[in-house]
């Protein structure tokens, strides 16, 4: 992948995938390849697979991790035990739960118990573009805010 045009300094996002079929993996890597990000032109952002949870916590446990999608039909875990253990981490990456079958029912329950949203497949490039970016923005955001309150307690005052 290359940096925007008139970019040098590019952020790398990584993105973790788990229960994602070899399908819809390849499906992703070609509209992240594709995609202008509009909401993040200074952003590089790839796919990472993971077979499972386990593997995928791991690998957010080792370093900050931004995004994970998460089937709604995974293999082995569902995305609920996934989200159920992203909440415990101090800096949990925003879930998004992708589904064939996205109705009501789904967008209700994955919103209400703290999913980031639901994408559906057959994937979209610009919902894709859309729910990535603002995910990415959200915890970036929000991992801010929390260095911010480390750096200025309650209480405190910035100058200026």
């Amino acid at each position: 992948m290359k940096a925007p045009a008139g970019q040098t300094n590019v952020e790398r996002v990584s993105v973790l995938t788990v229960g994602l079929a070899d399908d819809d993996q390849t499906v992703l890597r070609e509209i992240f390849r594709r995609s202008d990000w509009a909401l993040c032109r200074s952003c590089q952002f790839s796919i990472c697979p993971r077979a499972n949870a386990a593997s995928a916590l791991a690998e957010i446990r080792a370093r900050p991790v931004p995004v994970v999608l998460c089937d709604e039909a995974g293999r082995a875990e569902s995305w609920k035990e996934m989200l159920e253990q992203l909440v415990r981490l101090p800096k949990p990456p925003c879930l998004i739960v992708t589904s064939r079958v996205a109705d009501e029912y789904l967008w209700a329950e994955a919103l209400n118990l703290g999913a980031w949203d639901v994408l559906v497949k057959p994937f979209d490039r610009a919902e894709v573009e859309r729910i990535v970016s603002l995910a990415w923005l959200h915890w970036k955001g929000r991992r801010t805010q929390s260095a911010g309150a480390a750096e200025f307690p309650a209480g405190a005052r910035r100058a200026g």
